[in-house]
């Protein structure tokens, strides 16, 4: 046999073996996608085997999704994904766990969080002499003549007492002390702080505030509402440095509870400087964002006396200021907190049958800021807890919109906590948002009854449901730290409404269920500060932020409502572990 004829044979048969798999068409796709650069045609990341709730109801659930630039690229079955695997792609295998939207807390105040995480920490304690105890061990290993700062305390835990001076004066003789209410509408200040501040039983009770007193006028240490402005005059400011660690510190607790989004309303309340927000939006939000430090998104709202520098600086920029922050709109207040006996309502309280509560801004001063905020085109957002005081706003948002027009305007109303009849059904018929946090209801429940009385309490507290059914839009958050950021049991909370040391739920037919609940806190949350085409539903086109759940059993979920987080993404990267 010629030699030439035996090499060229042996030559193509190792050819064929060598080239055979290129012939499969499969390989061909594999190898065309190689090719496809990640930055513009396939995915950075594919996330499959789950069970994925999307808050979308055109398509609420899917087993995988594709991620490019931190976008949603595509969702569906994993098969339907695979054209987007090229070179560089990466998967992550959810091995059925379920996964859900990041969540977005719609009330917050973030740095006053991040602040109080480094302070006396008394959120929990029921009992007084614990109290004592933190307070003693803050005042051991401070200086002498340095404020000690805290707070978180609910007297409804020890029984219902109110604190005063005299049980920290012994233990604090060298240094002025104030500890703000769980609420943040009260605080204690000892002895030191009092006569640092000027206040005396000569002093007077300010507009839209109280200074407690004994029976002989003494001030007993206690001030609500506008009155904390005698003492928190006199802290010194927070420094830039303080401040900024306590944003990111802040930032890094709530990406472990799921939190992506925060509506944050700054270190704004009754009796604090109005500048406090604008400080904390140039110190602290734009030297994050300028820096590649934020770890979170942020849409930031501002006191209503600035509305007009609020504007300018929308006028100029616009809302979105990058992905990490949005400029939401403007906030007052109509009235206290329950827990200070401060919430307006009709009737007197039950356990103080002179007080009917506080109106903290004067109505026409209020109704004058919300109209020119509204007309530059400003979302209004206002604390209301109290059942006249969510009245008196509902009254005056009508009287805005019949002035000024009907647009999308979506008011919010925060907390709405405590509603008359018919109430509930108002929010929906005006289009207004109910800024609600479930979690209050816990520490609220035994608070309400003694308070308003059995009736009141069990008719007007809390009406998620009736809300809803009224078709307001319905937004979760957490008013964090007033109460800690952690949907899931403020999820779990409106589901099952069951109080500690309750065995049943307080009003169980303003349950919600899972599905309400976790649109509520993604979707509806976003929706509520116009973010709805950001983020808020695992769709197409948005910001690819959510969260890996412990549990792999929807019905165990939707049931219980018990799971933990495992891991927290933001831009489709993994932030939490």
């Amino acid at each position: 046999m010629n030699l030439s004829i035996v090499i060229s044979a042996s030559v193509a048969i190792f050819l064929s073996i060598l080239f055979f798999p290129l012939l499969s068409s499969n390989y061909w796709l594999k190898w065309r996608a190689s090719l496809i650069p990640s930055t513009k045609l396939g995915a950075d990341l594919i996330v499959k085997n789950g069970v994925i709730f999307t808050s979308d109801p055109s398509f609420p659930f899917a087993d995988s999704m594709a991620i490019r630039d931190g976008r949603i690229l595509r969702l569906g079955n994993y098969s339907a994904l695979q054209d987007l695997s090229g070179y560089g792609t990466k998967e992550l295998n959810l091995e059925g766990n379920v996964v859900v939207p990041g969540f977005i807390d719609s009330h917050v105040h973030l740095i006053s969080a991040g602040l109080q995480m480094a302070r006396v920490q008394l959120e929990g304690v029921n009992q007084k002499d614990e109290v004592v105890r933190r307070v003693k061990e803050a005042a051991l290993n401070a200086k002498r003549g340095s404020w000690i700062l805290g707070g978180g305390w609910n007297n409804d835990l020890w029984g219902g007492e109110l604190p005063v001076a005299s049980w920290i004066d012994e233990v604090t003789a060298d240094n002025p002390v104030w500890l703000t209410r769980m609420d943040g509408h009260m605080g204690l200040a000892n002895s030191v702080a009092l006569k640092l501040a000027g206040v005396t039983n000569l002093s007077k009770d300010p507009n839209g505030g109280t200074i407690m007193r004994t029976a002989d006028g003494e001030p007993t240490g206690l001030l609500i509402d506008a009155a904390t402005e005698l003492i928190l005059s006199w802290i010194p400011e927070v420094s830039v440095d303080e401040r900024r660690e306590a944003m990111l510190r802040a930032s890094s607790f709530a990406l472990t509870r799921g939190v992506t989004t925060v509506v944050d309303f700054g270190r704004y309340f009754p009796g604090a400087p109005v500048e406090h927000s604008w400080q904390d939006f140039s110190d602290v939000y734009q030297w994050a964002d300028a820096s590649g430090k934020m770890k979170i998104r942020v849409c930031l709202f501002f006191p209503m006396e600035t509305w007009s520098r609020l504007y300018g600086v929308i006028h100029r920029a616009g809302r979105a200021l990058s992905n990490w922050i949005y400029l939401g709109g403007v906030k007052a207040f109509a009235d206290g907190s329950l827990g200070s006996n401060s919430a307006l309502f009709h009737e007197p309280y039950f356990d103080d049958p002179h007080n009917f509560g506080l109106q903290v801004v004067e109505s026409e001063s209020l109704l004058n800021m919300t109209m020119a905020s509204d007309m530059s085109g400003l979302q209004v957002a206002i604390h209301a807890i109290g059942d006249r005081a969510n009245d008196l706003i509902l009254d005056m948002y009508e009287s805005v919109v019949s002035k000024n027009g009907k647009r999308d305007r979506r008011f919010r109303i925060e907390h709405a906590q405590h509603l008359a009849p018919g109430t509930a059904v108002r929010f929906g018929q005006q289009g207004i948002v109910a800024s609600v946090q479930p979690d209050h209801l816990l520490d609220d429940a035994d608070a309400a009854i003694r308070k308003l009385g059995v009736d009141r309490a069990q008719k007007g507290s809390y009406l998620f449901r009736s809300l809803l059914s009224s078709n307001a839009l319905l937004a979760l958050g957490s008013d964090w730290p007033v109460t800690s950021a952690y949907p899931l049991r403020a999820i779990r909370t409106a589901m099952k409404r069951i109080p500690p040391g309750w065995e049943t739920a307080w009003i169980p037919s303003e349950c919600l269920s899972l599905n309400d609940a976790l649109i509520a806190h993604t979707i509806s949350a976003a929706r509520a500060c116009f973010l709805e085409n950001e983020i808020g539903s695992l769709s197409t086109g948005k910001l690819a932020d959510f969260v890996i759940l412990s549990t792999d059993s929807w019905d165990e979920f939707a049931t219980e409502g018990s799971a933990s987080v495992s891991a927290t993404y933001v831009g489709g990267v993994q932030a939490y572990p």
